[in-house]
């Protein structure tokens, strides 16, 4: 067996082979290469087709042979019963790595097993490293590339990453952030059936990444339990880690089976490792972006407490109940000169407390002023970790300015802030489109926030900063 090389040239490609490579619009061969235009690739591309010719106005090789030895990177485009042989013929020119996009193999049927073990072989006897097959490819937006077939267009550059034990993670998920989030991210890789690289390799890649702020898993199984575990311990002080593992109960376990041939681990026994590791157990796949969201432009909370500012009794009477019964968060009591400040731009005789609600004062200072107000007031209290506000927002009462939200996050930088909405659709979504480029997430449900706090809330216990 060849000693396995790094992945410094899977994740910053300096040439890439694109093996199968199309002149047709909308097939993945062509895509590919679209997509790694559309993210500003300057590396040099080759691509491969037995037809020859140019592409995009560039040379087409007609095999892999042809091609100058060296190349970092290859995306392998073909049919399943061929992929065995391109290994080789990577391996055979020296190349760094491989991604391969091909579904067939051990998730469908024997014959598809007897595939994937000659996969295994092949990759073993060349060294070369090999991601997939069954996957969609990976994304490292610090190199502006993209192995992906799926239309992506350009990747938004952030300081999330994502490893996720499907191949689909880097096509229809990763266009839903792109399309429906303000966030971006720094890698993403869908592992697929993981003949060669897997979750633990990318883990160790991504714990001394520069570029990666928080690291999400979903995971269907675990190769190498003991090896995540221990890069886990030296990761979580430094960087929050967030696992969404599948396979829980018989039905998923069966359902991994059949999606990426993954046998499911132990649940109960992964589940009180991870969390010895620091490492954060998330059980709902929305929970993927709602944290991702906040954790990308926000500091991850000091603690648990927080300030809420509610425009309705029966939100704060509801979220006091989920943070209580569910959540691990608090409503602390506030300073007195807090509660002197809401007194003063509150009407008499208004009973004040942390939750604060903020209608009456809006109904007689109006809104921009009363949230404004009642929300520094909250963010410079020592007793405050983080602050969500819920505004509501209809044509009827009048789109507030928003510029002040922003601005008391700037002012503040150590505590996050997160704002949900009520009222008119076409309101928050205004201002969702406002606040978030400017590095305020939004949640449209108001239990999403607290949620996305928790999470993050979590992962601080690990953290030594």
């Amino acid at each position: 067996m060849i000693k396995k090389r790094n992945l410094k040239r899977f994740f910053a490609p300096r040439s890439v082979a694109v093996v199968g490579a199309s002149s047709t619009r909308g097939r993945p061969g062509h895509t590919v290469i679209e997509n790694m235009r559309a993210n500003g690739y300057d590396g040099k591309i080759y691509p491969v087709n037995p037809r020859g010719g140019r592409l995009m106005g560039m040379k087409v090789y007609k095999t892999i042979g042809d091609l100058t030895s060296g190349i970092d990177l290859a995306i392998v485009i073909l049919p399943a019963a061929a992929t065995p042989q391109a290994v080789r013929d990577c391996g055979s020119k020296k190349f760094g790595s491989i991604v391969l996009v091909a579904g067939g193999f051990a998730e469908v049927d024997h014959a598809g097993e007897d595939l994937q073990e000659e996969l295994e072989r092949a990759a073993q006897e060349t060294g070369v490293r090999v991601l997939g097959p069954n996957t969609a490819g990976h994304i490292s937006t610090p190199a502006d590339f993209t192995s992906s077939f799926f239309p992506l267009g350009e990747i938004p550059k952030g300081p999330i990453s994502y490893v996720a034990q499907t191949g689909n993670f880097t096509g229809a998920m990763m266009k839903h952030i792109i399309s429906a989030e303000n966030y971006g991210v720094a890698r993403c890789i869908g592992l697929g059936n993981t003949v060669d690289i897997d979750e633990t390799d990318v883990f160790e890649f991504l714990a001394d990444d520069p570029y990666t702020k928080t690291i999400f898993f979903y995971l269907e199984s675990l190769r190498r339990p003991r090896e995540f575990v221990e890069i886990a311990k030296r990761v979580t002080p430094k960087k929050p880690v967030i696992v969404l593992k599948g396979g829980a109960t018989a039905d998923g376990a069966k359902a991994a089976l059949s999606h990426t041939a993954s046998m499911g681990s132990d649940d109960r026994i992964l589940d009180g490792a991870l969390r010895q590791a620091g490492v954060v157990r998330i059980d709902e796949f929305s929970h993927l972006f709602l944290a991702a969201k906040a954790a990308a432009p926000m500091p991850v909370p000091a603690g648990n407490r927080v300030g809420f500012v509610s425009p309705s009794g029966a939100f704060i009477v509801h979220i006091s109940d989920l943070c209580r019964q569910r959540l691990g968060l608090e409503f602390p009591a506030l300073t007195d000169k807090t509660m002197n400040r809401l007194k003063d731009i509150s009407p008499p005789f208004i009973r004040l407390s942390n939750p604060v609600d903020i209608f009456p004062s809006a109904t007689v200072h109006g809104m921009e002023y009363a949230y404004r107000e009642a929300m520094e007031a909250v963010l410079k209290d020592r007793n405050v970790d983080a602050v969500v506000s819920i505004m509501i927002l209809t044509r009827e009462l009048g789109m507030p300015s928003l510029d002040f939200i922003p601005e008391l996050a700037r002012k503040h930088p150590k505590k996050p802030v997160y704002i949900s909405f009520s009222g008119d659709a076409d309101c928050n979504a205004e201002a969702k489109a406002f606040l978030e480029p400017r590095g305020v997430p939004t949640f449209p449900l108001i239990e999403d926030a607290f949620k996305a706090l928790d999470i993050l809330v979590r992962a601080r216990q690990s953290l030594k900063i």
